[in-house]
């Protein structure tokens, strides 16, 4: 399966801007010929801290954007977007497919020193979603310095996808965590961080896609852009066999030293 890592430049919360950014984007990598399109965090506005401006209910504009986006481009898509629902924010991933069809898997760890735990409800749960025989994970930033979420899917996980906005000044953080977790999981990783600068805060892009070795597939630059991986669950299956580290977990040893 071909994955297109889409990095853009945000526009501070402006959703219809950013559809259009993101359209223009989601074209090229249709026309590179992804079947997967990964989007940044909170894509449509940035990461503001003021849901009540900025988050919409399900099926609201920014959900139908994508899903009109995946049925005229015939990709899946995996964006995070402000939603409100049942009275609560959250920041909430959104796995889109061409027919339409919506996953939602909503951030486990809200990012406490921004303050994202005082506006946003964390999520309670972690999905898994199959594409085109791809067992693909989403997580949201700052889920990523938790490795227990990765470690406890990892097994019915061949693709982890992070999408963020990742500040610059701990950018070396998040390319050594997402390397990490491919790693320690013999698994795909591919992080999708946003470009530019948002409320004051400088972003570094530098999205990368890293294989069940914690080889680098691909990585971009600073730019708004895309850049285009190949991921293939043979080569997991692969690697789990030739390096078996899964299998020699010893959870009950854990839960004593716990």
């Amino acid at each position: 399966m071909k994955v297109a890592l889409v990095q853009t430049d945000i526009v501070w919360e402006d959703p219809a801007a950013n559809h259009r950014r993101a359209a223009a984007l989601l074209d090229r990598a249709a026309g590179e010929g992804a079947l997967l399109a990964v989007l940044p965090e909170m894509f449509s506005t940035g990461f503001s801290m003021s849901p009540e401006r900025v988050a919409q209910p399900p099926g609201g504009p920014s959900e139908t954007f994508l899903r009109e986006q995946a049925e005229e481009l015939s990709l899946w898509l995996i964006a995070s977007v402000p939603e409100v629902c049942g009275g609560a924010f959250r920041n909430t991933a959104l796995v889109v497919s061409p027919a339409g069809e919506v996953v939602r898997y909503s951030k486990i760890h809200p990012f406490s020193f921004a303050g994202e735990d005082r506006r946003y409800a964390p999520g309670e749960g972690i999905v898994t979603v199959p594409i085109s025989g791809v067992r693909v994970t989403p997580f949201i930033c700052y889920d990523l310095r938790f490795p227990e979420p990765f470690r406890a899917v990892a097994d019915a996980t061949d693709l982890f996808v992070v999408v963020a906005n990742w500040p610059e000044r701990r950018e070396t953080h998040r390319r050594v965590l997402l390397q990490a977790r491919a790693i320690e999981n013999l698994a795909y990783a591919v992080g999708v961080n946003r470009t530019g600068e948002g409320d004051g805060i400088r972003y570094a892009g530098r999205s990368v896609a890293f294989s069940p070795w914690g080889e680098t597939l691909a990585e971009a630059g600073d730019e708004e852009g895309i850049v285009v991986c190949d991921v293939d669950p043979q080569a997991v299956a692969d690697a789990r066999e030739k390096f078996p580290a899964l299998r020699d977990r010893r959870p009950e040893a854990y839960r004593t030293l716990a």
